[in-house]
């Protein structure tokens, strides 16, 4: 099911039943080495988090994302594809390959830049044929999906979150809906300007979230999602969400994952708010691999 209007989602959500056996953290994660880390001039088109007049360190980014691969190993298994330098986003791809269980999805990017990235045999070869995937190749289809930067779910209860922008129409939400086997998807406009909806939320092992309704169109959809989540809800303001403070990831179902850029900007009700529902905060130095205009829960593909 697909609805797009806040009323209609919560009638929606009042018929589901939860699904325990639903796995509501990845079992594994993969990440895009930034090799020869550079800003593209195309995504920041649409991109607003990005400034093409701060131009990264490359070799500091490497050492951020070496850093990062081995903190996130501590929850769980993880691997590290090399980076291709002429795909500048490529340290980004969970916008571009999602697993389900059993299924390899491949994501249609706006950007020429990014579509690049779907064409890597060793990416599809060791998520889909090594792992006995099927493969459900949206790379080549007439419409936008950026697959878990437009699309945050709550794995345990089957439930996608789609921020409709340039970065994914409806034809791509729905074509998301069905690759990912989803039971509900609610659909919306994210605030012009904002791109990708993991920035503007994240949802925690399907017991709390983040929040910045400045991110939404319309804010009623940000109140109707919270709903879903009780007082286990941290809700940011602009500044926390230009910080990266809803780019966030849990692995483990005990740790929430943010840059330390992220976790800075957090006020201590906040940090409360995430102890009551079960995590602690793990943050990890991103401030170059940031220049690019994403950041931690952008460096993450999920294996599940």
């Amino acid at each position: 099911m697909i609805v797009t209007e806040p009323g209609a989602f919560l009638r929606a959500v009042d018929t589901l039943a939860l699904k325990p056996e639903f796995p509501a953290v990845a079992n594994a994660a993969f990440l895009v080495s930034p090799n020869g880390f550079s800003l593209a001039a195309e995504s920041a088109s649409d991109n607003r988090y990005m400034d093409l007049a701060s131009q990264p360190d490359p070799r500091r980014a490497l050492a951020e994302h070496a850093d990062l691969a081995r903190r996130l190993s501590e929850d769980v298994p993880l691997i590290t594809f090399p980076g291709d330098p002429e795909a500048m986003d490529g340290v980004f791809p969970n916008n571009v390959f999602a697993t389900v269980p059993g299924r390899l999805i491949i994501g249609r990017m706006r950007h020429a830049v990014r579509q690049r990235e779907a064409l890597r045999e060793d990416i599809r070869h060791w998520l889909g044929v090594l792992q006995g995937r099927q493969v459900i190749d949206l790379s080549a289809r007439n419409l936008v999906a950026e697959l878990t930067g437009a699309l945050v779910i709550d794995r345990a209860r089957g439930i996608g979150y789609c921020g409709l922008s340039e970065r994914c129409d409806m034809a791509g939400a729905e074509a998301m809906h069905e690759a990912f086997g989803l039971r509900l998807t609610y659909c919306f406009e994210l605030a012009a300007g904002e791109y990708h909806t993991n920035v503007v939320l994240a949802v925690l092992a399907g017991r709390a979230a983040i929040i910045a309704a400045s991110g939404f169109r319309d804010r009623a959809a940000a109140t109707a999602i919270a709903s879903l989540y009780g007082a286990h809800v941290v809700c940011i303001d602009e500044a926390q969400k230009q910080a990266y403070a809803a780019n966030a990831i849990s692995l483990s179902g005990r740790r929430v994952w943010m840059s330390t850029r992220a976790a800075g900007s957090l006020a201590p009700a906040h940090v409360q708010t995430l102890d009551d529902a079960g995590f602690a905060i793990g943050q990890v130095e991103l401030g170059e691999i940031e220049k690019a205009g994403g950041s931690l829960r952008c460096c993450v593909g999920e294996i599940f």
